[in-house]
């Protein structure tokens, strides 16, 4: 069993920053791809994808998020980090850690509970 735990969310202004953590623990044995994705509140709204980042560092990001957001990971800690820059009003959302990889010797994919991001313009 592999837990995740967001933090760093919170409510700031436009243009303003934010920096999301999520660790994960539990019977890790790798963590190949870790990344964030995100729900806005607005009905019939899907999980989109923000970032994700493999175990060689190798990244992806939305195209609404280039330039703006940088994704990190600490491999010795198991942590991945999301570093939010000039926020905008659309940026609001629910973002949601994921993790995947190996626990032991089963193929795992874990999420963690979510963390409130709001952005007032």
């Amino acid at each position: 069993q592999v837990q995740l735990v967001e933090s760093g969310g919170g409510l700031v202004q436009a243009g303003g920053s934010l920096r999301l953590s999520c660790a994960a623990s539990g019977s890790i044995f790798s963590l190949n791809i870790m990344g964030w994705y995100r729900q806005a509140p607005a009905p019939g709204k899907q999980r989109e994808l923000v970032a994700a980042i493999t175990s060689k560092d190798s990244t992806n990001y939305s195209d609404s998020v280039k330039g703006r957001f940088t994704i990190s990971r600490d491999n010795a800690k198991n942590v991945v980090y999301l570093q939010m820059n000039s926020l905008k009003p659309e940026d609001t959302a629910v973002y949601y850690c994921n993790a995947e990889g190996l626990a032991y010797t089963k193929l795992f994919s874990s999420w963690g509970h979510g963390t409130q991001v709001t952005v007032s313009s």
